[in-house]
């Protein structure tokens, strides 16, 4: 349980300062230098790496080490063209087959986003606005593009993590709402400008402009 907890403990610590902006992307994380801040054994560091290697928070380098993850604003515009061909006709498909369940499944969905974006909990925020696409994907039936649309997720996650102010992610919840609002109504044409705009919003409200990052561990963890 001790291990459990101070590997959960090192996540969320270098999660926050990635997310905070205070280890910049592309910086190396050196497992001694980590082992020494936190007190605590090089296996528990690469425990803690590994985990946030499949948050595609870090990238882990065979012979070089881990790394913060560096996604591009050409990868982001990317990977949201894509999305936004999918989920698309992903709302036409589940509009046409929508029921009292699945939209109490949304509706649950939604009101947990707004659990976490009222807490300021941004790793779960971002977690749970990202997974309200999946979850969407998922009540079609087609397992198939709920895979292809979590995968499309994770790679803009660190994107969203950073950039995404926390009055863009209230917007975000919003646009949710609203889009299982449409649903609700069966208004096909409706839920599918909801989803044009909503992406349209998250890609434009991403901010790009933050202080400079440090590449000191000790420093961006204090």
């Amino acid at each position: 349980m001790e291990t459990s907890s101070s590997t959960h403990h090192i996540v969320e610590s270098l999660t926050r300062a990635i997310v905070e902006h205070r280890l910049h992307p592309g910086a190396k994380l050196a497992e001694q230098k980590l082992a020494d801040h936190f007190g605590v054994s090089r296996t528990l560091i690469r425990q803690a790496l590994f985990q946030l290697s499949q948050h595609r928070l870090i990238r882990l380098e065979p012979a070089r080490g881990a790394f913060v993850a560096s996604p591009s604003v050409e990868e982001a515009q990317q990977v949201f063209a894509v999305r936004r061909m999918l989920e698309l006709e992903m709302v036409r498909t589940l509009v046409r087959d929508i029921t009292p369940a699945k939209l109490k499944v949304l509706r649950a969905h939604v009101a947990e986003e707004k659990k976490a974006v009222s807490a300021n909990d941004v790793p779960s925020r971002n977690e749970l606005l990202g997974d309200f696409h999946v979850r969407m994907a998922e009540l079609t039936g087609n397992q198939v593009l709920a895979d292809m649309l979590g995968e499309l997720i994770s790679r803009c996650a660190l994107i969203t993590l950073v950039y995404q102010t926390r009055s863009a992610a209230e917007h975000s919840n919003d646009e949710h709402l609203e889009i299982v609002k449409a649903l609700a109504a069966k208004d096909e044409e409706l839920a599918v400008q909801l989803m044009d705009e909503h992406l349209s919003h998250v890609m434009a409200n991403l901010t790009f402009t933050r202080r400079p990052p440090s590449h000191d561990i000790a420093q961006a963890l204090a």
